[in-house]
């Protein structure tokens, strides 16, 4: 009884699930608990905020424009169309962070399937298919953005879809890294013999196994669609008025710079550094969490 009762706690040297471990050291990396709280707030502000402070972003007010930080009813002052900079802040959050989002995830959905087809096959599949992410690696996203943004009236659904196929490239390749080691496995190579097919093999293998790469890349991608955004409408090739982002609203705010018009500026572009932080330090907390060796210690 003594041996059996000494031995008992070496079979739990952790204590704790896999899940514990890895929560546990995700919340202990401050910088990924600023990128959470960080976006939440973001998300209360551009989502929320428009409800507690509500403004007129299509009808212009040219008795109001250009009002300093602090004139009453403007707490952010006014632009040179008479936009209230505050309200024009939530709007143009709301379409940076929608734009980010869904493209970031539809990148990621088609990268893991490209990159988990190409390395489970193999072969001349393989081959062909990651010759054509290199030819889209060598292409810059952003001049394709402004051809497409030239060529057809931009929108933000169009943006999504752009940015969502000029993006799922890296994920791709580092989804077929990670099926070619796991198309070896025990359980992949049982399913097959089982007369499993392929689909299968990876819809329900070889995909789940790479969670930790794909949802650590996810959140990269985000951030990357929203600097994307913000690249294409700086350069004036964004949404055209009333309709903004962040990105646009550095661009309206650029004209009058040497007049002293800081406001026009500064908050938009300290939400676009503040957000990509965020979502990039959220990536480096969940590869902490999903790090298999790092749980051990």
């Amino acid at each position: 009884m003594t041996t059996a009762t000494a031995a008992q706690p070496a079979t739990q040297p952790a204590g704790r699930s896999p899940f514990r471990r890895g929560l546990r050291r995700f919340l202990q990396n401050k910088l990924a608990l600023f990128g959470v709280v960080t976006i939440v707030l973001f998300l209360l502000f551009c989502f929320l905020g428009p409800i507690l402070h509500p403004t007129d972003q299509v009808h212009t007010d040219l008795k109001s424009t250009m009002l300093p930080p602090g004139s009453p009813g403007h707490p952010l002052g006014t632009d040179d169309v008479g936009y209230d900079v505050l309200g024009r802040l939530m709007i143009g959050g709301q379409v940076s962070i929608l734009i980010g989002l869904a493209a970031g995830i539809l990148a990621t959905v088609i990268g893991t399937l490209w990159g988990a087809i190409a390395g489970y096959v193999g072969g001349t599949v393989d081959a062909v298919m990651m010759r054509i992410v290199d030819a889209g690696i060598a292409i810059p996203a952003t001049f394709l953005l402004l051809i497409l943004s030239a060529i057809m009236r931009p929108s933000v659904p169009l943006m999504i879809v752009v940015i969502g196929l000029v993006s799922w490239l890296v994920p791709a390749r580092l989804v077929r890294a990670e099926s070619i080691s796991l198309k070896s496995r025990e359980y992949v190579l049982a399913i097959r013999a089982m007369g499993g097919t392929h689909g299968r093999a990876v819809v329900k293998h070889i995909v789940p196994n790479t969670v930790g790469t794909i949802v650590v890349n996810a959140t990269f991608q985000v951030a990357d669609a929203i600097l994307l955004v913000a690249y294409v409408s700086f350069l004036g090739m964004g949404l055209q008025k009333p309709a903004t982002d962040w990105g646009a609203m550095l661009t309206g705010g650029m004209t009058y710079t040497y007049a002293g018009a800081w406001w026009l500026i500064f908050p938009a572009g300290l939400c676009i550094v503040l957000t990509v932080c965020a979502f990039n330090s959220i990536g480096d907390g969940l590869r902490d969490f999903f790090d298999v060796k790092g749980r051990d210690r």
